[in-house]
């Protein structure tokens, strides 16, 4: 698929001058339930939008880019469940091949000693431990971190991909920047910011351009990604052939909880 075989999803959204909490303290004195941090569901923004009609005429105006599926595989709209999902706000998925759990776990900086049954009442904590759950799917060993990114690091990129490996991590999160990561063979084949494609690098940061396409995503134009992650998740679907599911969540499960802060 060339770059002139689809045209965007393109939505409109409209961007009204608000203050910095003005929809979250509108919803807590409507009874909605919000958090202090993270995205808000849809609908509270929609009640809220509903209720103050002129702010929204108001407002400006910008585009953004939906990614759909364009081909056959994987597509965001398999990940409509990882919102409000286990994983929260901060995590990394990390799709491994041809290693198995127990020695993705020691490639993550787990000892022998740390390596135990993961169970509902295991949290990574700021302070420590982190902990990362995995699975083996086909040939692919799925490492799932709470609240980290040891998988980013790019000595566990190299240990994890060495000697002819390969390395698929997504990593969501809210507060800062998300990210695809590739690697082969030790080397960092291309990062990607899933919100924002043209922004990659690496040794062949254009490696996975035609799956960026078949999910309708234009690499060489300057587009934002209104659904990010849904299409990050995606993306490490066409290159594995994994999907990711809810069932994948559940615990008990293989696992580490390593000591010590990020």
């Amino acid at each position: 698929m060339s770059d002139a075989d689809f045209t965007p999803h393109r939505i409109t959204y409209r961007s009204p001058t608000l203050g910095r909490t003005q929809i979250r303290d509108w919803a807590r004195e409507n009874g909605y339930p919000v958090s202090e941090r993270g995205r808000m569901a849809p609908e509270i923004t929609e009640a809220f939008f509903a209720a103050h009609p002129e702010i929204l005429e108001q407002a400006s105006t910008f585009e953004m880019v939906r990614a759909t599926a364009r081909t056959p595989g994987a597509s965001p709209g398999d990940y409509g469940w990882e919102i409000g999902s286990r994983l929260g706000d901060i995590y990394t998925i990390v799709f491994v091949r041809g290693l198995d759990g127990h020695e993705v776990l020691r490639r993550m900086g787990a000892a022998n000693e740390d390596i135990r049954l993961i169970t509902d009442e295991d949290y990574s904590q700021p302070e420590g431990p982190a902990v990362i759950t995995v699975r083996r799917i086909e040939d692919w060993a799925i490492a799932i971190e709470d609240c980290g990114w040891r998988g980013l690091q790019q000595e566990v990129l190299g240990a994890l991909s060495h000697n002819g490996g390969e390395v698929v991590a997504v990593h969501r999160h809210d507060y800062a920047q998300h990210q695809v990561t590739y690697a082969v063979d030790g080397r960092l084949i291309t990062v990607i910011n899933p919100g924002f494609p043209m922004d990659r690098h690496g040794v062949d940061p254009d490696r996975l351009d035609r799956h960026l396409r078949e999910l309708g995503i234009d690499p060489a134009a300057g587009d934002s990604i209104d659904n990010p992650i849904p299409a990050a998740l995606a993306l490490a679907g066409r290159i594995t052939g994994i999907l990711v599911s809810p069932q994948h969540l559940r615990r008990p499960i293989l696992g580490a909880a390593i000591p010590g802060a990020y």
